[in-house]
């Protein structure tokens, strides 16, 4: 299937995806450009449940293995029930978080590895999007943004050595996969992140 469509935003807690995500979807709405937005985990009834559980702060007993396997389990449905069909209307898909995430939070900072992370989510592999942005945000910064959130989750109230290892993750992902990923600067003033992050996009959908 032609994942050209499938376009993907990846960072760090605080890295400015949400606010990114409504000035690309404004810029589609003005070039009539068919679309959807959606999230992981979530996007739909079962992945927003699952979400739910993941992020659950009273959930500090959880292993890696299981959230892991959770979030598999979560992106499995999300694709069949949401992406795939947009993706078959011809619709732009542009999701908050896919399986770089994983590879980044369970494989590299929960120290499963990256390859056992990808083995549990190979239905995946034949999916990938055609482009993903990687907003990279230093972990101080991203923290400093953090102190201001009404409302943390249990990702929220790990170590800053747990970020650093995030953030280490995602520089290895980055590199891993320079065709697809596309790195932005998350330290410069938003404004200029969000301008940024359009421009890539429509250059890719050439518009």
């Amino acid at each position: 299937m032609n994942m050209k469509n499938f376009i993907t935003l990846e960072g760090g807690e605080c890295s400015g995806k949400t606010t990114i995500i409504e000035s690309i979807i404004k810029k589609l709405e003005e070039l009539n450009i068919d679309y959807i937005t959606t999230r992981e985990p979530g996007g739909i009834r079962i992945a927003e449940d699952i979400r739910n559980i993941i992020l659950d702060v009273k959930n500090t007993e959880m292993t890696p293995e299981c959230e892991a396997l959770l979030y598999a389990a979560s992106r499995m449905q999300h694709l069949s029930q949401k992406v795939i069909p947009a993706i078959e209307a011809n619709k732009v898909v542009i999701c908050d978080r896919f399986l770089d995430s994983s590879l980044v939070y369970q494989g590299y900072a929960r120290g499963l590895g990256i390859d056992k992370v990808l083995t549990i989510n190979s239905f995946a592999l034949d999916y990938l999007p055609g482009l993903t942005l990687f907003i990279d945000v230093t972990p101080d910064v991203a923290l400093k943004r953090m102190s201001g959130r009404n409302k943390a989750d249990r990702l929220d109230l790990e170590t800053m050595d747990f970020h650093q290892k995030v953030y280490e993750g995602y520089q290895l992902v980055y590199k891993k996969y320079p065709e697809r990923i596309k790195r932005v600067d998350g330290n410069q003033e938003l404004g200029k992140v969000i301008n940024d992050c359009v421009k890539i996009v429509l250059d890719y959908l050439n518009k």
